[in-house]
């Protein structure tokens, strides 16, 4: 009697880069499934089962992994739910062969399979991971050919003066069908001259803002295909910047760096743009110069954002006997906005996260002194930190990283690392970010320190020999962590030393040689 085949558990991915079309009862995503379907079912034999759960990713392109539905098949597959991965064609899988490597390192990883309906291929063997490499090559080819031969007809086109789509600004509405001039919406033009005129009168963007708030000025309505209103909202501060430049009210189509005589109509005097102009650049100088002095103070300044994307700006306030102290806020939150999500982190003490991140950019990129001029964006998460870097080199990063620290994305020379911790708020208050509540507490800034220091050190004799030459200053303050007792090093690998016990605070503890006298000064009750 023959063996009954094992039971493949099979997931069927679908994605469409445009949401055209999506609205109809079978669309391309419905195309792709069924076909799908239909190869799985010719596998029956071969012990192939169909799961019911959809992954399917409608609007969105093959150029990124920060797709709902791709991500929720990769955390399906990573925890072993999945045991083949059907798609209609590669591309509809990814169109980018760097991300295709890391995608089939995790199907490697699960032991799970690749197959490609159109093409039939899969990535069980060599020959067909070879001729999926080939293929996404001539994906990635494509894809920027038809990119180059887009933006060279967007470029030709406004160099004529024509509107090449968008929401147009307000004061303007879209173009008349077959036509690429936008149209004078003279309600509207009223408005933007008083935006202009009362900017000149006021002098600042700020009171300009306020005043618009207090007369009910609001946004350009916008109207979706669909039906969906977006906009009538009051205007932010950087909207009004942006409205304030925007060259398009002259009766001119900007391109990069280049302006073009427009085909539309002129809303604002060349005169009233000017002087707009000489007055947004005259607040700009002195905006940068208290910025330069506030940067210095504040590292971070236009660097971190809170989990929904919002800048966190410095702010300071002084305690009752006069002692300053520094903040990093949610954007909404310093205009009165009262935070949506009573978990979510708005305000963070300044001197903790620039030390926790500056600890982490340090150890990662193995320097002794702080550079905050590697650090391309931070950003929270409910996890943790998301930290993006700039001119380093991701292969000596990614050979640093500690246990639980991840390399989630990297170019030539940048690279995007998640640090998982937890961030304390104001008044000593710890939020733990991490998904659940773990019994542990490992810190892994701690661990790496540990690890490397014990790394420059061996023992003969029950005498310390230096590894390596002279230390780093960096390495001169770890080093004693080398020289606390067994005990106290073996909870820190686990993450059961004390909560105050950071490295930061290491460093300012003058700890005795004495195992026995360590466990009190390092904060053992």
């Amino acid at each position: 009697m023959p063996e009954k085949p094992k039971t493949l558990r099979c997931a069927i991915y679908t994605r469409k880069s445009s949401e055209e079309g999506l609205d109809q009862d079978f669309n391309s995503l419905d195309a792709q499934r069924a076909a799908s379907e239909a190869y799985v079912m010719s596998q029956a034999s071969e012990g192939w089962t169909l799961l019911s759960r959809l992954y399917d990713d409608g609007g969105y392109s093959g150029g990124t992994l920060e797709r709902p539905g791709l991500q929720s098949l990769l955390e399906d597959i990573a925890t072993g739910l999945i045991d083949v991965v059907v798609v209609y064609k590669i591309d509809r899988l990814t169109r980018s062969l760097t991300d295709f490597s890391r995608i089939v390192e995790i199907f490697e990883k699960a032991d799970c399979s690749f197959v490609s309906v159109t093409q039939a291929f899969n990535t069980t063997n060599s020959m067909g991971r070879l001729m999926l490499n080939v293929l996404l090559s001539f994906a990635q080819f494509e894809r920027e050919v038809t990119g180059e031969r887009i933006r060279d007809k967007i470029a030709a086109s406004k160099k004529r003066g024509m509107w090449m789509g968008g929401l147009p600004p307000l004061g303007y509405d879209r173009p008349k069908k077959e036509s690429r001039k936008l149209e004078v919406n003279e309600a509207e033009a009223a408005i933007v001259q008083r935006i202009f005129t009362r900017y000149l009168k006021l002098g600042s963007v700020h009171a300009l803002q306020r005043d618009l708030v207090i007369e009910g000025v609001l946004s350009k309505v916008h109207v979706t295909r669909k039906g969906k209103k977006t906009g009538g909202l009051p205007f932010s501060r950087g909207a009004l910047f942006h409205l304030l430049r925007n060259r398009i009210y002259l009766g001119q189509i900007v391109h990069k760096e280049h302006a073009y005589e427009g085909q539309h109509d002129a809303i604002i005097d060349p005169d009233l743009f000017e002087r707009v102009q000489r007055r947004l650049a005259s607040n700009a100088r002195r905006r940068s110069q208290r910025a330069g002095t506030q940067m210095a103070r504040a590292p971070l300044t236009g660097k971190l954002f809170d989990a929904t994307g919002e800048p966190m700006s410095p702010t300071f306030s002084r305690g009752k006997m006069g002692k300053s102290y520094r903040y990093y806020v949610s954007t909404s939150l310093q205009q009165g906005a009262a935070p949506e999500d009573g978990d979510m982190i708005r305000r963070l003490s300044a001197p903790t996260i620039e030390r926790i991140v500056c600890d982490a950019s340090m150890r990662w990129m193995g320097i002794s002194e702080p550079n905050f001029k590697l650090i391309s964006k931070v950003r929270l998460t409910n996890r943790g930190l998301v930290i993006e870097l700039s001119s380093i080199d991701p292969i000596a990063i990614a050979a640093r990283l500690a246990p639980g620290e991840e390399l989630i994305h990297s170019q030539k020379k940048s690279c995007v690392v998640f640090l998982p911790l937890a961030l304390p708020l104001r008044g000593g208050k710890a939020v733990a970010v991490n998904a659940g509540k773990p019994a542990r507490n490992i810190d892994p800034v701690l661990v790496a320190a540990l690890r490397k220091a014990r790394a420059m050190v061996t023992w003969k004799r029950g005498m310390p020999i230096m590894q390596a030459g002279p230390p780093s200053r960096y390495d001169t303050n770890i080093l004693r962590l080398a020289f606390l007792s067994p005990d106290i090093q073996r909870d820190i690998l686990d993450g059961r030393q004390p909560a105050s016990l950071t490295l930061q605070s290491f460093k300012s503890i003058a700890v005795p040689l004495a195992w026995s006298k360590q466990r009190k000064v390092l904060g053992y009750t």
